[in-house]
């Protein structure tokens, strides 16, 4: 199948992983160096079960300049989530300690800073709320403002939140795929510094219908 490209010149592609392929080496730029006939360097990732709008570089220079944006906060990155339950507060900032433990494959939220803990920021809105069979699901916009390893997924789970589809991290719903969707991003481009931005729906299936 075929990749849906939302933009690409001789800097940069745009372009939306599906669910299930991994965003770094392995998945994602194979498939686009196979598709486009040249080179791609991967400056961010996703995790391999959620899919959206992702950027990669076309030129050695252009990953180091998106490289450099994101460290210094410039690349935004947004998201659509569905959690089990609803929030208390309509939207909020969270903010914890996180370990990521390689050998599980899983993070948790720490209370102490030790080796290995990195601090986890993003903040959310609830969109709208459902009911599916006997289960309230809530549609979650979230920015995040920091990049760790199953970050929104386990920030959410330690509220008693965990996203629709997601075993891992406790989901009762499991009849789907992880319900997590890199909606938007914007990044200036790397050569003439213009803002690029762009977003996309998710896919048309539960639980994401239920929000139409």
């Amino acid at each position: 199948m075929d990749t849906v490209i939302l933009f690409q010149d001789s800097e940069v592609l745009v372009c939306l992983k599906p669910a299930g392929v991994l965003s770094e080496t392995g998945g994602m730029p194979e498939r686009l160096e196979k598709e486009t006939d040249g080179s791609i360097y991967c400056v961010h990732r996703l995790d391999r079960a959620v899919g959206g709008v992702m950027v990669y570089a076309r030129t050695r220079e252009a990953a180091a300049a998106l490289s450099a944006s994101i460290a210094a906060g410039r690349m935004e990155k947004r998201y659509l989530a569905v959690v089990c339950g609803c929030p208390e507060e309509e939207r909020a900032r969270l903010k914890d300690l996180l370990y990521h433990d390689a050998s599980r494959n899983k993070s948790y939220v720490v209370r102490r800073m030790r080796r290995g803990v990195r601090e986890a920021e993003l903040s959310y809105e609830r969109l709208a709320t459902a009911e599916a069979d006997g289960k309230t699901l809530s549609l979650l916009g979230v920015t995040l403002f920091t990049g760790r390893s199953h970050q929104i997924r386990v920030q959410f789970a330690s509220r008693g939140l965990p996203l629709a589809g997601d075993g891992r991290y406790g989901s009762p719903v499991r009849d789907c795929e992880i319900a997590l969707w890199a909606s938007s991003l914007a990044f200036p481009h790397p050569v003439t510094g213009k803002e690029m931005r762009f977003s996309a729906p998710p896919p048309e299936r539960f639980p994401w219908i239920l929000f139409k």
